[in-house]
C-alpha cells in the first residue's frame, strides 16, 4: 500500500501538523498506513518530532522543510513523518530514548531514521541544512544515511534490532518489586539538595529547567522530615526564577526554561503543564513562607490562563509559541523608549521595581526581570504597580501575537484542574474552582464510550486516551471533590481507575502501560515510568490510587495501589534520577494522610484552615454538620459523628483524636 505522493497533513487534528502542511516535504502522520507503505516502498523512514511551541522546530522547518530542494531529496530517499510530540508522547518517548542509547543529547525537533519497519538505527536532534555549529548539512546526512542504507543494510538491520530490545527492556521491562522504604525519598532528596545551586536556585549550571518532579523531592524532604534546608532550596528556586525573565513580569506565567543560570533569558514557549506546576508549588509555598509573592504570582498565572489559554467549552490550551512575527521573543520584550512611550512620567516608578536587561548572546530586546530588592519592593508596593502593567499589557495585546497550540490535551488539562481547584480553595477563589469544574466538565462530556480522549481541537478528538490522562483525571477529579464536597467527582476518579483497568494494564495486574491495549501502531508497549517536565505518568497512577483508596476506605485499592507502588519501585531503583516522580508516589503509598473534617457550613472554623494549610500528601474530605453521613468516612468503616464541628487527622489506617479547635488543627496540620 502506498500513500498519495503529497504532504497529507492538512486534516490532522495538531495544530503543529498543520504548520507543515505546506511544505514541499510529502509528510505523513505517524499512522499504521505511513508504516504499511514504508515496508511497501522499503524505503527507512524519516521520522521528525516536534511541537508547536519548539523554537529550533521553527528554525529547521524553515531552513530545510520549506526549501525545495532539500524536500526534494527527502521524498526521494524517505517515508516522511511527522509527529507532534504532545499528541503522541508514547512514540516521542520510544525514541528519544533510542537516541539517549546512542549517546546522544536529547531535545527537539527529534530527527530518527528508522527502518521500514520503525525501529531506529540513527538519529540527531536539529541539523541545519548547510554544515555549521559544528554539526553536518541535513542533505549531507540523509545523504549518508540513505548510502548506508544501500551499502551497509544487514548491518543496520542488526544494530536497529539491539538498539529497539534495549528501548524495550529499559522502558517496557519488568524487574523484581521492592519494598517500600521511607529511606529512598530521604537519599534521594540527599542527592538532589547536593546538585541545588543555592544562590540562584534551581539545579547548578544552565539551561534551567523549574523541574517540578526534583522539586516536589524536595518539598516532600521538608513536609516529612523536617528538613529545611530543602524547604529553603524550593522556597528560593521560586523566588529567583518569580524574578527573572522565565516569568512574563507584565502578563504573568512561566516560560518552560531559562537558556543562562540566572532564569534571566527563557526560551519563551509557555507551556500548560509548567504553569500547572507553578500554581501548585507557589500555592505550597504561600501557605509555608507567607510571602505574599507568591499569592500574587498565582493571581497573575491564573490571570494569564484564563485570558489568554481558555478555549471553547472552557478546557485549557496546550501552549503560546515562543515566536511572534519570526523573532523568538519578541511579544513580550521591551526597549527602554518602548516603556517611556507608553508610560510616560510613570516610567521612572516602573524603572524602580524592574530591570531591562540584554545580557551577552541575546539579540532581541532588553528581557523584563526583578532583582531581589526590586522583587521585594514590587510585593510591598503592587498596589503602585498593577496600573502600570496593565497600560503596558494593553499596549502588548496590539503586538502580533504568538501562535496558540490550541489544541486541549487532557493530561496536561488535568493537571491545571488540579492545580486552579486547589489554588481556588486556599486563596478564597470560587471563580477559580468554577473554571476548573467547567474544564472537567468540558473533557468528560468528550468521551466515548467510558473512553476520554487524549487531544482535541474543535471538534475533532484523538482516541484512545493514554495511562496519564486518567491518572490526571482522577487526579483533578478528587481535587474538585476536596473544594466542593460533590461525591460525584469520586464517582467519576473511580470510573477513570475502571478504564485504566480495562485498557492499560499489564499482564500480572501490577502495573500499567502509557498506551492502550488496541493500539495498533506503536512499536513497543512502554510503562510511562520516566519523568519529563512533570511527574511520570506511573506516578500520576500511584498518586490517584493512593488519594482514591483514602477517600473511599476501599481496602483492596489501597492494596492495588502498594502493588503498583512496589513494582514501580522495583523499576525506578534502576533509574532514580529519571523516576524522581515514582520516588515521591510511593512515599505517598507509605504514609497517605486523609484529613476529614466536620463543620458549620454558615460559619466554618475548621474548614478554612484546612484549606490554607494544603499538604500534598493529604486528601480532605469534608462534610456538614446534620448530614446524614452516608459512607464510612474513617478507617474501620467508622462513620464520624455529625452533630458537632470536629477534625480527625490519619495516617493510613490510624487517626489522632478528634480536634475541636480551629488554633490547635493549624498546629497540628503545620506539624505534620
Amino acid at each position: 500500500m502506498t500513500l498519495p505522493a503529497q504532504n497529507l497533513l492538512a486534516d490532522e487534528a495538531s495544530p503543529y501538523l498543520q504548520q507543515h502542511s505546506g511544505n514541499p516535504v510529502h509528510w505523513r502522520a505517524w499512522s499504521p498506513a505511513s508504516l504499511e507503505e514504508a515496508k511497501a516502498l522499503d524505503k527507512p523512514i524519516l521520522l521528525s518530532v516536534g511541537y508547536a511551541a519548539c523554537h529550533w522546530c521553527h528554525v529547521m522547518a524553515h531552513e530545510s522543510f520549506e526549501n525545495d530542494a532539500v524536500a526534494a531529496v527527502m521524498n526521494r530517499l524517505f517515508v516522511n513523518i511527522k509527529v507532534d510530540r504532545e499528541e503522541r508522547p508514547d512514540i516521542d518517548q520510544i525514541y528519544m530514548a533510542a537516541l539517549s542509547s546512542m549517546g546522544e543529547q536529547g531535545g527537539w525537533p527529534l530527527t530518527m531514521f528508522l527502518t521500514p519497519d520503525g525501529k531506529p538505527f540513527w538519529g540527531g536532534t536539529y541539523f541545519p541544512r548547510e554544515s555549521r555549529y559544528g554539526r553536518p548539512g541535513f542533505t549531507q546526512v540523509m545523504e549518508a544515511v540513505d548510502k548506508a542504507w544501500r551499502e551497509k543494510r544487514a548491518s543496520l538491520n542488526q544494530s536497529a534490532d539491539g538498539l529497539t530490545g534495549h528501548v524495550e527492556a529499559r522502558l517496557s521491562g519488568t524487574h523484581a518489586k521492592e519494598s517500600l522504604d521511607r529511606g529512598t525519598l530521604s537519599d534521594l532528596a540527599g542527592r538532589i539538595g547536593g546538585m541545588i545551586d543555592r544562590d540562584l536556585g534551581g539545579l547548578r549550571g544552565a539551561p534551567k529547567f523549574p523541574n517540578a518532579p526534583f522539586m516536589l523531592t524536595l518539598w516532600l524532604s521538608w513536609l516529612r522530615d523536617g528538613n529545611a534546608t530543602h524547604r529553603d532550596d524550593v522556597l528560593i528556586s521560586l523566588e529567583q526564577m518569580l524574578g527573572g525573565g522565565i516569568y512574563d513580569q507584565i502578563g504573568g506565567g512561566l516560560s518552560r526554561y531559562s537558556t543562562d543560570a540566572e532564569w534571566l533569558v527563557p526560551h519563551f514557549e509557555k507551556m500548560l503543564y509548567d504553569n500547572a506546576e507553578l500554581v501548585r508549588f507557589c500555592n505550597w509555598a504561600y501557605a509555608a513562607s507567607g510571602n505574599d509573592l507568591f499569592r500574587i504570582r498565582i493571581e497573575e498565572t491564573v490571570g494569564w490562563l484564563l485570558r489568554e489559554m481558555r478555549v471553547d467549552g472552557g478546557a485549557f490550551a496546550a501552549s503560546l509559541d515562543a515566536d511572534s512575527d519570526g523573532e523568538e521573543g519578541l511579544f513580550y520584550t521591551w526597549s527602554r523608549e518602548e516603556v517611556e512611550t507608553v508610560l510616560g512620567d510613570d516610567s521612572s516608578l516602573f524603572f524602580n521595581y524592574f530591570t531591562l536587561s540584554s545580557p551577552h548572546g541575546w539579540e532581541g530586546k532588553p528581557v523584563v526581570h526583578q532583582t531581589r530588592a526590586q522583587q521585594a519592593q514590587g510585593v510591598a508596593d503592587r498596589e503602585r504597580l498593577i496600573p502600570l502593567k496593565a497600560r503596558l499589557l494593553a499596549v502588548r495585546e496590539e503586538r502580533v501575537r504568538p501562535g496558540l497550540d490550541a489544541k486541549t490535551l487532557t493530561d496536561w488539562n488535568g493537571q491545571m484542574i488540579a492545580a486552579l481547584a486547589g489554588a481556588g480553595r486556599s486563596l478564597k477563589r470560587p471563580d477559580w474552582i468554577e473554571a476548573a469544574a467547567k474544564a472537567f466538565a468540558h473533557i468528560v462530556a468528550a468521551s466515548h464510550d467510558k473512553r476520554l480522549p487524549h487531544s482535541m481541537l474543535g471538534p475533532r478528538k484523538l482516541f484512545p486516551a493514554l495511562s496519564s490522562d486518567y491518572a490526571a483525571m482522577a487526579n483533578a477529579a478528587i481535587s474538585l471533590f476536596e473544594a466542593s464536597g460533590d461525591w460525584n467527582y469520586i464517582d467519576q476518579a473511580s470510573g477513570f481507575v475502571e478504564q485504566l483497568d480495562r485498557w492499560h494494564a499489564d499482564a500480572t495486574g501490577t502495573g500499567y502501560y502509557l498506551t492502550a491495549s488496541d493500539s495498533t501502531d506503536v512499536p513497543i508497549r512502554i510503562r510511562g515510568d520516566v519523568d519529563e517536565a512533570i511527574p511520570s505518568a506511573t506516578s500520576q497512577i500511584i498518586e490517584a490510587l493512593v488519594r482514591l483508596a483514602s477517600v473511599t476506605g476501599d481496602l483492596d485499592l489501597q492494596e492495588k495501589a502498594w502493588q503498583v507502588a512496589e513494582h514501580a519501585a522495583g523499576r525506578a531503583a534502576h533509574q532514580a534520577y529519571g523516576q524522581a516522580g515514582i520516588v515521591n508516589a510511593c512515599s505517598l503509598a507509605i504514609e497517605p494522610l486523609k484529613l476529614v473534617i466536620v463543620d458549620r457550613p454558615e460559619d466554618p472554623k475548621l474548614v478554612p484552615v484546612a484549606n490554607r494549610c494544603p499538604d500534598p500528601r493529604r486528601v480532605d474530605i469534608i462534610t456538614t454538620i446534620g448530614s446524614e453521613a452516608n459512607r464510612p468516612l474513617l478507617p474501620g468503616g467508622i462513620f464520624p459523628p455529625t452533630n458537632r464541628p470536629g477534625a480527625w487527622l490519619c495516617t493510613g489506617q490510624v487517626c489522632l483524636p478528634a480536634v475541636t479547635d480551629a488554633e490547635e488543627l493549624e498546629r497540628l496540620l503545620r506539624r505534620k
